[in-house]
């Protein structure tokens, strides 16, 4: 009896032992990349220096999202303390009501959730279905989650691994997928992210846009209208991301944005303004301008954005003031009035101080220039002439506004009769080191201060030189503008003077004035900002080229490749119109200067007639000009140095011009004929 309970209990025992070891079948958690070891081990100090090194780049991420990828119920997000990165552009920003994104953050599923994705394995594939006895992949999902779900959390795992190619390819298998729709927004989601990881920006700018035309009811709409800031940042040209913007101006933005959104969306109304004021719809244009000013208006002093907000208040109040000064002196001065106050207001914002990074230092100091440039040119169309000089002379040497800014300043010299400082200053942009730039005004204004000093040889000399320049320029733009040639290949002709010049092919005569052509098209900063659009379209489309060759030649590529296709024939199309416009514009404007460089030839060689008439009357004893007193003496800090047709870069913008000899006083000319009349009696 004893004997037979000792086997009993040993019966037992083995039963309980063998219950509690797990069976072989079920040892498929060695594959799962979620399990808890490796979580720790992602986690830990490597996971740390990783983000790191990312936050350095400045990578920018949006805000968490208000519904996650894979995220269940059941699922509590764990960022342990030890693995957090810095704060910083790459660094994701939870808000507390939110559960964070899934794809930006890692987290660690409770116990209670395994899902059983691993890299590369797909444990989710159709398994025979059988009796219970039969053990199936299925079998090991113990979180719950469907094989389609799986397939969407590898390209997850993916992307939080940095293996942006695989993580697109593998979400653009399952938008291909039509049975998959109540996935297709999260993978396209994923697939845009993964883009914009990659550098392809305006390939993630098409995935993000066809998220929002889902519209507002998908979980990612308002997350998506956020990558838009972010991509605005990285591209060259806004304007591709105002219309975007503008679609969704309607609907709310997150706090964080919201006055970034503001200024894009006051950006868009004033581009929009400006074109319609082009077109001749005044009307529509002053409620553009209005929009402008109610969207900044709505921007608090503290915010980085506010600055740029002034100057697009300024403009518009200056635009006003210039339009019904003629129609209302009162009101166009009180609107010239607060366009002065909001760029002076832009000056004190943009001070030079500690506290800024170098990337706001530089858009402070180009803000900054664009200020004290409109401020010049709103004094110096109030007549205001030397508050003009004043600001002009704000503009630093070698900066982007400064060439502009000097020859501008030279017709407001010339205005107070500061001549020979408006001829230091057009000595300057006469220079080999600017021979490219496109001024041909200043050898009209040479020209008049040599007639306004009865300089009149040397005027003629000048004009000369000036129809010599341009008048090749004006044949060669009346030619261009006269072909009846599609929008896209007036653009086609300047991005091939570019071309040449970026190969540093050799250039035919012809060549050189089309440069010429170029320079002045691009002096207009919206062709020229979609010029950069195209041309950062045509280096992500050759982008593709240096991909892998699983990634280079996948499906999504060909599809991502036709779509920037698609964008860069929209932009030159729009690029062309821009460039017809500008050309045509500066054929009328060339052919005003041409004909008054003619005028101004009349009326040098009547007056040289008419003084070598009195000469001849004078019995040739008056002349035409007098020479000047003048002195070497300059003040303490300056040194007196010749001129001799020598240019030094260092001394550029400091020329000063000495006039030596000009017009001789008429009532004596006339006292010195009197006298030689009476005496011939």
């Amino acid at each position: 009896m004893i004997r037979s309970l000792r086997l009993v209990r040993f019966a037992l025992l083995g039963l309980l032992l063998a219950w509690a070891t797990p069976a072989p079948a079920q040892s498929f958690e060695g594959l799962d990349s979620s399990s808890s070891k490796k979580k720790k081990k992602r986690g830990g100090k490597s996971s740390a220096k990783k983000k790191r090194i990312r936050g350095k780049k400045h990578v920018e991420e949006p805000p968490a999202e208000t519904t996650p990828l894979t995220a269940t119920p059941a699922e509590t997000p764990v960022v342990p303390a030890e693995t957090a990165a810095p704060a910083g552009p790459d660094a994701p920003t939870p808000s507390p009501a939110t559960a964070p994104d899934p794809i930006s953050a890692p987290t660690t599923p409770a116990p209670a959730e395994q899902p059983a994705g691993g890299f590369g394995l797909d444990l989710s594939g159709d398994a025979p279905k059988g009796n219970g006895q039969t053990m199936t992949f299925d079998a090991v999902d113990v979180s719950g989650k469907s094989a389609d779900r799986q397939r969407l959390d590898v390209a997850v795992s993916l992307f939080k691994n940095d293996e942006y190619e695989q993580a697109a390819m593998a979400a653009y298998e399952l938008i291909k997928d039509p049975k998959l729709a109540g996935l297709h927004t999260e993978a396209r989601y994923v697939v845009a992210k993964s883009l914009y990881r990659m550098g392809l920006y305006h390939s993630a700018l098409g995935e993000f846009s066809k998220i929002l035309a889902v519209g507002p009811q998908t979980k990612f709409f308002k997350t998506s209208l956020e990558w838009l800031f972010f991509i605005s940042r990285k591209t060259k040209n806004e304007q591709v991301i105002l219309d975007e913007i503008a679609r969704y101006a309607n609907h709310e933005f997150p706090e964080k944005f919201r006055n970034e959104f503001r200024y894009l969306l006051a950006r868009y109304h004033f581009v929009r303004g400006r074109a319609l004021d082009q077109v001749g719809q005044p009307d529509q244009a002053d409620r553009s301008f209005d929009e402008v000013k109610r969207l900044t208006a709505m921007i608090p002093r503290i915010d980085p954005f506010y600055p740029r907000a002034k100057y697009l208040e300024g403009l518009s109040y200056f635009r006003n003031g210039s339009k019904q000064r003629t129609a209302d002196a009162r009101r166009g001065d009180t609107n010239m009035v607060s366009a002065i106050e909001a760029m002076k207001e832009v000056v004190r914002l943009t001070r030079v101080g500690t506290g800024k990074t170098a990337e706001q230092a530089s858009l402070d100091q180009s803000l900054r220039e664009l200020a004290f440039m409109q401020l010049a040119r709103t004094h110096y169309g109030m007549q205001q002439n030397r508050f003009a000089i004043f600001y002009f002379n704000k503009i630093e040497r070698g900066t982007t506004q400064w060439l502009e800014s000097m020859f501008e300043a030279s017709w407001a010299n010339y205005r107070v009769g500061q001549y020979e400082q408006a001829l230091g200053n057009l000595i300057t942009l006469s220079s080999p080191f600017f021979r490219e730039e496109y001024f041909p005004e200043a050898l009209i204004l040479k020209a008049v201060i040599y007639y306004e000093n009865c300089r009149y040889r040397e005027s003629s000399l000048i004009l000369q030189d000036f129809e010599r320049t341009y008048l090749p320029v004006h044949d060669q733009l009346e030619l261009l503008v006269k072909k009846d040639m599609d929008a896209s290949e007036y653009y086609s002709v300047l991005a091939e003077v570019q071309k040449k010049n970026k190969d540093g092919a050799e250039k035919s005569a012809t060549d050189v004035i089309l440069e010429r052509i170029l320079r002045l098209a691009l002096t207009d900063q919206d062709l020229k900002k979609t010029n950069d659009s195209i041309l950062e379209l045509e280096a992500e489309l050759d982008a593709f080229g240096e991909k892998g060759d699983t990634f280079k030649y996948s499906e999504l590529s060909k599809e991502l490749l036709e779509g920037l296709k698609v964008q860069r024939t929209s932009l030159i199309g729009k690029a062309g119109i821009m460039s017809k416009g500008k050309l045509e514009t500066e054929l009328i404007a060339l052919k005003q200067l041409l004909a008054n460089g003619l005028r101004i030839k009349f009326e040098t060689t009547s007056k040289e007639k008419e003084f070598l008439e009195e000469q001849l009357k004078a019995g040739g004893k008056t002349a035409i000009v007098k020479k000047y007193k003048y002195t070497v003496a300059v003040a303490d800090d300056q040194l007196y140095w010749p001129y001799e047709g020598e240019y030094w870069r260092d001394e550029l913008g400091t020329y000063q011009y000495t006039l030596t000899k000009g017009c001789i006083e008429r009532d004596t000319a006339n006292r010195d004929i009197q006298a030689s009349e009476s005496s011939s009696l």
